[in-house]
C-alpha cells in the first residue's frame, strides 16, 4: 500500500506540480534558518522540522550527499529540508550533529549525523509517521533518532 501511495504521489507531483501546502512547508524552510526538534511518536522519539513534520533519511545517500536530487521525480515527493542559515536544535536534539551541505543552485540542505534530511509531501499532518520505512526511488526512507540512527 505504501508503494502505491508513494508512486501515486510521485506521478501527481510531476503532473500537477507542487501542492500549495507542500510548497508552504518546503519554502518556509528555504527563507529562514531551519529548526529541528524531537517529537514523541509511537515509534519512539524522532526528528521533526519546526512545524512538527517528520524528517527522513534516504538509504541511498552515502556520506553527506543528496542522492535524491539526481533521481527523476524524487525531489517532488521527498523535498530536502532547506535552510538559509545555521539550523537550530531544540531540546533533545544534538546541535553538534546538525550541519549543512550545498545543493545545486546554491540551496543549502540540513544534515544530521551526516545524513541529509528530507520531508515527505504525502505527510498529512505534523507527527504523521505512516511513511517511515517506505521504499521508493531505490531506497528506504527512515525516520532519524536523536543519536542519528535510522528508525524503520
Amino acid at each position: 500500500m505504501k508503494r502505491i501511495s508513494i508512486f501515486l504521489a510521485a506521478i501527481l507531483s510531476v503532473a500537477a506540480g507542487v501542492s500549495a501546502s507542500a510548497l508552504a512547508r518546503t519554502t518556509a524552510h528555504s527563507s529562514s534558518a531551519a529548526k529541528v526538534e524531537l517529537r514523541h511518536t509511537g515509534l519512539g522519539e524522532i526528528l521533526a522540522n519546526g512545524s512538527g513534520f517528520t524528517l527522513y533519511m534516504f538509504t541511498r545517500d552515502h556520506g553527506a550527499h543528496n542522492s535524491c536530487a539526481s533521481i527523476r521525480g524524487c525531489e517532488g515527493v521527498w523535498p530536502a529540508l532547506l535552510t538559509s542559515g545555521r539550523p537550530s536544535a531544540s531540546s533533545g536534539v544534538r546541535g553538534s550533529l546538525l550541519s549543512t551541505i550545498k545543493l545545486s543552485g546554491g540551496r543549502t540542505q540540513v544534515t544530521y549525523a551526516g545524513h541529509p534530511l528530507y520531508l515527505y509531501r504525502g505527510d498529512s499532518s505534523p507527527g504523521d509517521t505512516s511513511y517511515i520505512g517506505a521504499n521508493a526511488f531505490g531506497g528506504s526512507w527512515d525516520a532519524v533518532s536523536s543519536s542519528g540512527r535510522a528508525i524503520h
